[in-house]
């Protein structure tokens, strides 16, 4: 089976904010067979509670479960850029990336897997496209390497 590209992006228009340099990160892919209104649950929920949750600015949902060995349009790891006003109460990463495990609670203790975080205020976010080279990309680092797990998901079939 050939496979293609998916990523779900969802930014609320409430400040004009760039997108990520797609260049440097690996987007998630799902299977030909799949079609562009093939419903993700896993991505929806994620969605549906960072909204909720944070009411961000900017917010991306990458599947990344095909850099691992999953079946094809598995939703097992993520990454999420958010970017939030509620960020700024908190100051240190590891406070921030609580706050979004907490909401993402029910999904941690059970489909996924990693989830990689990068949780910033409007205004980091804005000095991060102020940086960018080029005046408009934001380079996100790729998700660190995943060390396994448990052996409880099924091999991938090609």
């Amino acid at each position: 089976m050939t496979s293609g590209l998916f990523i779900a992006r969802y930014t609320v228009r409430r400040r004009l904010l760039p997108l990520i340099d797609r260049k440097n990160i690996i987007m998630s892919s799902f299977s030909s067979t799949a079609s562009k209104t093939t419903e993700f649950p896993v991505t929806s929920s994620i969605k549906t509670k960072l909204q909720n949750s944070f009411q961000p600015v900017h917010l991306e949902i990458l599947n990344e479960s095909h850099m691992h060995n999953v079946p094809l349009n598995s939703e097992t790891h993520f990454k999420v850029v958010i970017v939030a006003d509620k960020f700024g109460e908190v100051k240190t990463p590891i406070q921030r990336h609580r706050l979004v495990n907490s909401a993402l609670a029910e999904e941690l203790a059970g489909p996924v897997h990693a989830l990689s975080i990068i949780a910033k205020t409007p205004q980091q976010w804005g000095k991060m496209v102020k940086e960018a080279s080029g005046g408009g990309s934001v380079k996100i680092p790729p998700s660190p390497s995943c060390r396994g797990g448990d052996g409880s998901l099924p091999t991938r079939k090609s």
